[in-house]
């Protein structure tokens, strides 16, 4: 599954990553690498709940970037 991942560098350099889908899914990291490994573990944590507590699972997106000139 795929879901969005939001990085932004916090005003302390640290790289905060939040999945859209999955409401209070955040996590960190000091590098962007981290805080993707970091928010990677986080989410397959977050559907093991979800799925443990019979909630529904968001499902994953399909998304295209394009570039305007």
């Amino acid at each position: 599954m795929k879901y969005r991942v939001m990085i932004e560098q916090d005003e302390d350099g640290i790289f905060v990553a939040e999945v859209p889908a999955l409401p209070g899914c955040i996590s960190q990291g000091n590098t962007r690498k981290e805080a993707l490994n970091n928010i990677q573990e986080a989410v397959s944590v977050y559907l093991e709940s979800l799925k443990a507590h019979d909630d529904p699972v968001p499902p994953p997106i399909y998304e295209e970037i394009i570039e305007v000139v």
